[in-house]
């Protein structure tokens, strides 16, 4: 996969969050991303189940987790907002979790991210780009080799002064030598 800034996350809407989230506010922490269905089997039996072990697993202040609600099919069952938060509340899933946009036949933060399906593992290091993508299960294992991995990067000097400073689609710019 080619080092790219992380696309922007575009959502109509977000649960256990009290403000919209994107990629620039977890600079400076690793952020898993499932995105999911609700009536996806892989997803409720592996993805979700996954993302909340990494929850419990890793400090919060060095790795976030977020879940993407990204409705490609049966969206007269699974397309609600209500119908996500009783999802969220049975599965008990506490992280913020995003309501990718409905653009047209595919949802937008889905056809950014160039997913095939769900369930979908993104893996977006501290400095913002994305350093992996998955479709389908990734064994636990191999998911918290790349975690601990990305976790002993160091973050960019840059990244942590200042977040939003220099950055933009194309990525961050290196600040001038002193």
């Amino acid at each position: 996969m080619d080092l790219r800034p992380a696309p922007a996350l575009i959502t109509s809407g977000w649960l256990n969050s009290p403000t919209p989230l994107d990629i620039p506010d977890f600079r400076g922490r690793v952020l898993v991303i499932e995105a999911f269905q609700m009536l996806c089997p892989g997803c409720v039996e592996h993805g979700l189940p996954q993302i909340q072990r990494v929850a419990r697993t890793f400090p919060a202040d060095q790795l976030a987790v977020i879940g993407l609600h990204t409705v490609f099919e049966h969206h007269a069952a699974q397309g609600t907002r209500e119908a996500l938060a009783a999802f969220a509340h049975e599965y008990r899933l506490g992280f913020p979790i995003g309501i990718d946009r409905q653009d047209g036949a595919l949802p937008a933060t889905m056809t950014a991210y160039g997913m095939q399906g769900t369930p979908t593992l993104i893996v977006v290091d501290r400095n913002g780009f994305r350093r992996f993508q998955r479709f389908g299960h990734i064994d636990d294992l191999a998911l918290g080799s790349i975690l601990g991995t990305l976790l002993a990067e160091p973050v960019a000097a840059s990244a942590m002064a200042d977040p939003a400073g220099g950055c933009d689609a194309t990525g961050c710019a290196v600040p001038p030598a002193a």
